[in-house]
């Protein structure tokens, strides 16, 4: 094996590469390209010298950092691997369920080789995909991912680039599909050198987490390319089916193709060409349909987006609190809009933003599997003061009606770790950030940010206490004891019909019926001859049962009574019933 070397550095007067310990000057082409005249041969530490430094910095499209992204790139052959997955073909977002997994934290070994030991569990378990929180190489010893500044190189402490391509192969053996997690829209705060070389960060452009990624300024063809490079290496290189694109609306492009567009493009091209069915999901708050409308309706045509709106209706009815962005999802009648019509904020007033939001999805042309729906994910349980899942608040009961809820509806569902037994162990925000100034930073800042919320600054733990993230560690021993496997097997039960019964996952708006009673507190979703049955209210309460035929309980979370055209439930309890 051997490696050209090639760097796109408009920025240098000058540059050396420094390869197995020793300096090469290099010869300026076109376009802020550098050449090093001699290939090195086999495996090499290397780094580059911008003009008269003294030290070496990481290549920008490194694929290993041994050392951390401080230190010297090493080169990686990633055709070298001997892949066993030919069989396999993405099957795409056709119903299944996704489980959101952070590697660190997942199994105590906090490893992509310790986590391919737990598939066997998660294809169990009955989901189609594994999504990983982001690989991509960060400062420190353990991180949530976001802070990723090398986005062509997986984490060493994660096992680096080949455990991977081990991971998804093995994925790919039990049958389960592979999304990624990326981040395009901003760079950590320390080890990103990429300005240095050039104009990669348009600084007058900044998001909450640092300067915006130039994609529309002077010289951003060549950044534009080295994010497009970046989501075909993830397809080519290492088989994944999926890519989840973290904070699309922190992407500031004013071009007339936008990068997303662009990404779509060539992910069908990808498709086309490597087989299967691949696809994108945006993390996007801005309830914009066009994220997801094909690109022959002028969209940008990305397969799916997350939606928040969903989320916040499920937790406000299942939990009570309105403090902050949840305060306009406190009815059923929010839950149930959401549950027909995809949005809840479709161009209606937000009380958290002070302003109308979002736009209508139109049911002739979105479906609802486009829609990524969750009652726990990383965010939504790391953003909170202490970290603290559902669990922590709710009984056995609640929990069950909120996997009935989630698992039972036609949008994409998605779990997160550890849900599936209900977890007692929480997820909480943790860094390892080497430096002093910026650890202290990063702690003061998490304090800061739960204002709005109302939540009490004193229960934010310190994300840089190495307690911390000990604590969001899984406890697997949780599965065996108490009603932890009692949760975990209706998950099971429900995975399984989702996968047999078709209509749990019809994906046509215009086919759902919702009914609630405000007062009672009582909610039913009926597809066909299928109707859920939830009760949100802590009493029994009956539901209008508008079945024809003789029905069939086919799930209950709790005894309930079928007569006379109408379900009781017990109070928070749930069920799936079927007629003719």
């Amino acid at each position: 094996m051997s490696t050209a070397f090639d760097v796109w550095a408009p920025k240098a007067n000058n540059m050396r590469l420094l390869a197995n310990g020793f300096e090469q000057q290099m010869v300026r082409g076109e376009q802020g390209w550098w050449h090093a005249p001699e290939p090195v041969p086999g495996e090499a530490e290397y780094g580059y010298l911008i003009d008269d430094a003294a030290h070496a910095v990481p290549d920008p499209r490194s694929r290993r950092q041994p050392a951390g992204v401080h230190g010297l790139s090493r080169t990686f052959n990633p055709d070298a691997f001997s892949w066993t997955d030919q069989d396999w073909a993405s099957p795409g977002l056709t119903g299944g369920a996704i489980y959101e997994l952070h590697i660190g934290t997942f199994t105590p070994e906090g490893t992509l080789d310790a986590a391919a030991q737990r598939l066997d569990y998660l294809a169990e378990l009955g989901v189609q995909y594994v999504e990983l929180m982001p690989v991509n190489a960060f400062n420190g010893h353990h991180n949530w991912g976001y802070d990723g500044v090398l986005w062509y190189a997986v984490q060493e402490t994660y096992g680096g680039p080949e455990a991977y391509q081990r991971f998804v192969d093995q994925a790919h053996a039990h049958g389960l599909g592979v999304i990624q997690d990326v981040v395009y829209n901003h760079l950590g705060p320390s080890g990103n050198y990429l300005n240095l070389f050039g104009p990669y960060l348009n600084e007058a452009a900044a998001t909450g987490w640092g300067d915006a990624v130039n994609l529309d300024g002077p010289q951003s063809d060549h950044v534009r390319q080295y994010i497009l490079d970046n989501l075909e290496m993830w397809f080519r290189d290492y088989h994944v089916d999926g890519l989840r694109l973290d904070a699309v609306h922190a992407l500031r492009d004013e071009r007339a193709l936008h990068i997303l567009e662009e990404m779509a493009a060539l992910t069908d091209d990808l498709s086309a060409e490597l087989g299967g069915s691949l696809f994108l999901i945006a993390e996007s708050d801005i309830n914009n349909p066009r994220v997801i409308t094909p690109r022959s309706l002028n969209g940008y045509g990305l397969a799916a987006q997350w939606s928040d709106d969903f989320h916040h209706a499920a937790h406000t009815n299942l939990t009570g609190e309105t403090d902050g962005y949840y305060a306009d999802f406190d009815s059923l009648a929010a839950l149930a809009k959401v549950l027909q019509h995809g949005f809840f904020h479709d161009g209606s007033y937000s009380s958290f933003r002070g302003r109308s939001h979002g736009r209508p999805l139109d049911k002739s042309v979105h479906n609802a599997r486009q829609l990524v729906v969750a009652t726990q994910n990383h965010d939504q349980i790391g953003n909170r003061a202490a970290g603290d899942r559902l669990t922590a608040g709710l009984g056995y009961e609640q929990l069950a009606l909120a996997a009935v809820l989630n698992l039972a509806s036609s949008c994409t569902p998605m779990i997160f770790m550890g849900e599936e037994f209900g977890a007692s162990t929480p997820w909480q925000f943790f860094t390892s950030h080497p430096e002093e100034d910026l650890g202290k930073a990063t702690a003061e800042g998490r304090m800061l940010e739960f204002a709005r919320m109302g939540w009490d600054p004193a229960l934010v733990p310190d994300p840089q206490d190495p307690q911390t993230f000990e604590n969001s560690k899984l406890d697997w021993s949780e599965i065996a004891v108490g009603r932890h496997p009692f949760l975990l097997q209706l998950y099971r039960q429900l995975l399984h019909l989702r996968r047999t019964m078709p209509e749990l996952s019809e994906p046509d708006f215009r086919k759902i019926e919702v009914d609630f009673d405000e007062v009672s507190r009582w909610l039913s979703i009926r597809r066909g001859k299928v109707l859920v049955a939830l009760n949100f209210a802590d009493s029994p309460r009956e539901l209008p049962l508008p079945l024809e035929g003789p029905v069939t309980v086919v799930l209950e979370t709790a005894p309930s009574l079928t007569a006379d055209g109408a379900i009781e439930l017990p109070g928070y309890g749930a069920a799936i019933v079927s007629g003719v």
